[in-house]
């Protein structure tokens, strides 16, 4: 008799601890949902903001504001809503930091040998130099003082916000590849909408939007892997550094 009734407590514990498993998942996917929606349009925003619709003071003040929102939000939200570490995954573990040096050293020859083999003859170097000048990029000095913030810092910040932040919810939605793959297509959106303000050859933007696809995947596989911002930070430096080496060509080269 005893035995029974602690089999039975027993199974109703197992299906109580079931329950509450399968709520506190949906309660995770719904929070993930809505971090997602509040955060992944914000770029894409401060992008038609600066490029297109109010591109000077207005734009670039616009685009500030939401580069803000873009570091504030997630630390907030990890802080108040989660109650969880802000920096979730490791920064300075060791393992990984070669492939992120090899990954970014990779993605620096295929950025510039892609300039040099077709993306000269196909970018239309006034309009380009054209629509810099409108944003505000009206030297060297200024174009190399931005060219060093994207690539250092810039860089970091992203990592923190594309895989430390996104990929990691994307993870609460789907897992493995298919986190990997979203957190990739979320972060190309707005760096394709900056592409079509560029360069008018569609050639030029599917083959950005396809490079940036495929740099995110890299980036956000890093995460999965090695669970560190570090060897996806490294890399990203070094590809941000040729994209720098380009963007001088075109303009002042």
């Amino acid at each position: 008799m005893f035995w029974r009734t602690d089999c039975f407590s027993l199974i109703v514990s197992e299906w109580a601890i079931n329950q509450l498993i399968n709520v506190l998942k949906k309660f995770s996917r719904q929070q993930a949902v809505l971090a997602l929606i509040l955060l992944v349009p914000a770029p894409s925003i401060g992008v038609m903001m600066s490029v297109f619709i109010a591109p000077g003071g207005i734009g670039q003040t616009v685009f500030t504001a939401i580069k803000i929102w873009l570091i504030a939000f997630p630390i907030i939200w990890t802080w108040r809503v989660e109650r969880g570490q802000i920096i979730p995954f490791s920064w300075f573990r060791r393992q990984g930091i070669q492939a992120g040096v090899l990954l970014g050293l990779l993605m620096f020859g295929v950025i510039v040998g892609a300039y040099w083999l077709l993306g000269q003859s196909w970018i239309e170097a006034e309009a380009t130099r054209a629509k810099a000048q409108e944003v505000g990029i009206t030297g060297p000095w200024i174009f190399l003082a931005g060219a060093a913030y994207w690539t250092f810092i810039n860089a970091l910040i992203e990592e923190y916000i594309w895989r430390g932040f996104v990929y990691r919810h994307c993870e609460s939605l789907i897992s493995g590849i298919g986190a990997v793959s979203l957190s990739a297509l979320f972060f190309t959106i707005h760096h394709t909408i900056a592409l079509t303000g560029y360069f008018q050859d569609w050639r030029v933007i599917i083959l950005g939007s396809l490079g940036v696809f495929s740099a995110g995947a890299i980036w956000s596989g890093c995460c999965l892997k090695y669970r560190s911002l570090w060897p996806s930070y490294l890399s990203h430096m070094l590809a941000d550094g040729a994209i720098a080496l380009v963007g001088w060509h075109m303009l002042f080269g």
